[in-house]
């Protein structure tokens, strides 16, 4: 319910990264709060923010040189680092370092300017956890949305505040917790495994559980209907209360004019014309995201796999250099390959049949709510734990296994697109897809669960205000 005329006033200021993972999902709920009467601020650093403005194609308005997007205002602090500095090749150093400089930054941000204006809420992502303390800092309550599932912030939670399952992991261990499925080794997060390249990931969230009561609200971009085992397994402990699912609202039976959401890539738009052309429930689509790099001997897999099923397919590439010779003109009549796509109208089409995915949280929640069963690659991070979701929880796709060489062959894809499409498990699968994607639309409608759930968040903020 939006705000009453004459009520005071709320404002909310949202921190976060500009990773289009994290960005997104945080625009999206900034624009369900701007849609309840709230006056929303987005911070992020001033790269951030260069690559914001710089990717923006929709109308931004600028104002006494703050920008507007949709609604949302837009707000830079300094990270401590020049423009040019490459963040993503040295992320430990360069999250370490703005753990330690983002607090003064962002109290700094909030002195200048909500020095008339009442902060009501500060809202932050897992990776900015530092934003918690300039919250508390400013006498200012501070919610996290987490953009993981609701099922990793119950393992995160039991591994870093409860130590429920040993630090150091053996390859067969079989691990049993509250609301999940039982997880093996290669179920979890790859930032607790010893093989962990990531110490800086695996350090901020060690600090961010350590403090997590800071936090008076943990929202999460999923819905309950879709992990209620997870989530009521966290009621006593630290609840968490899903707002989602944050998606495209195209794919929520909304008009996609009501997007906030950012490409950081140029998509390909060529690619929705081909899939016209296509039949009913016959392409298969093939993405890994924007961070993923797979081996030569796994794309050669891929690529011999998708040939051999004979089925159209629609396959991401991020470099043409990563195809094996020739695959291109070989399969040109029955693929297309492009280097990023609009993968919302990609998912909603109805020519599609799965889709092959590398399982992170926002792709799997996309296909999820668009009813398209998924055959499971997951890389690292949060992904294995989303392919074992996606198998034995919701139970809508089937998971690639790696040999014993640590990769996959083009046999064992060819096995799991024959499942897919024309196997015993097909119906279920499409079935089980469908009853999700209705599950999803119910949750943020009026009255859903979702809903209600960023009613009484705005409500208890209006409270305190």
């Amino acid at each position: 319910m939006a705000l009453n005329e004459g009520q005071e006033e709320i404002h909310v200021l949202m921190v976060t990264l500009t990773a289009q993972g994290h960005l997104n999902p945080m625009l999206r709920l900034a624009k369900r709060l701007v849609d309840e009467g709230l006056h929303v601020t987005l911070a992020t650093t001033q790269f951030g923010c260069h690559r914001i403005l710089k990717a923006v194609t929709t109308t931004t308005t600028t104002t006494d040189a703050t920008n507007f997007i949709s609604g949302i205002r837009l707000l830079s602090f300094p990270d401590g680092f020049n423009l040019d500095y490459d963040r993503g090749a040295n992320s430990d150093h360069y999250m370490e370092s703005l753990a330690k400089a983002g607090p003064l930054n962002l109290s700094n941000l909030i002195k200048q300017h909500y020095h008339h204006t009442k902060l009501s809420c500060i809202i932050s992502n897992p990776f900015v956890s530092w934003a918690v303390d300039a919250a508390l800092e400013n006498g200012i309550p501070c919610a996290m949305l987490w953009i993981q599932p609701c099922s990793l912030y119950a393992i995160y939670y039991r591994f870093y505040k409860l130590n429920q399952f040993p630090t150091t992991l053996i390859s067969n261990m079989i691990i049993e917790l509250p609301g999940l499925p039982l997880l093996h080794t290669e179920d979890l997060p790859s930032f607790l495994l010893p093989s962990n390249s990531f110490g800086g990931v695996f350090k901020l969230l060690s600090d961010m559980f350590e403090t997590i009561k800071k936090y008076k609200w943990v929202l999460a971009n999923s819905f309950f209907e879709l992990e209620k085992e997870a989530i009521e397994s966290m009621t006593e402990l630290c609840p968490i209360r899903p707002v989602g699912p944050l998606v495209p609202p195209l794919l929520l039976d909304q008009h996609q004019s009501l997007d906030v959401s950012i490409e950081m890539k140029k998509p390909d738009e060529t690619s929705l014309d081909w899939l016209n052309k296509q039949r009913p429930h016959s392409v298969i689509y093939v993405s890994f995201g924007s961070l993923a790099v797979l081996s030569a001997k796994t794309m050669e897999a891929i690529a011999t796999a998708l040939k051999n099923a004979k089925h159209p397919f629609l396959w991401v590439v991020k470099t043409a250099g990563q195809l094996p010779l020739g695959f291109e003109e070989e399969t040109k009549t029955q693929g297309r390959i492009i280097p990023w796509s609009l993968q919302t109208k990609v998912l909603a089409h109805p020519s599609i049949a799965c889709f092959i995915t590398h399982c992170g949280w926002n792709s799997m929640l996309e296909a999820l709510v668009a009813g398209v069963p998924m055959i499971a690659y997951p890389q690292w991070s949060d992904q294995p734990t989303n392919a074992k979701l996606v198998v034995d929880v919701f139970k809508v796709g089937l998971k690639l296994k790696p040999g014993p060489n640590g990769v996959i062959s083009n046999e064992d894809i060819e096995e799991c697109i024959t499942q897919m499409l024309s196997g015993p498990e097909f119906e279920g699968f499409k079935k089980n897809a469908a009853v999700l994607k209705q599950a999803a639309c119910e949750a943020v409608t009026s009255g859903g669960s979702s809903e209600r759930n960023i009613r009484l968040f705005v409500n208890e903020i209006a409270r305190r205000s």
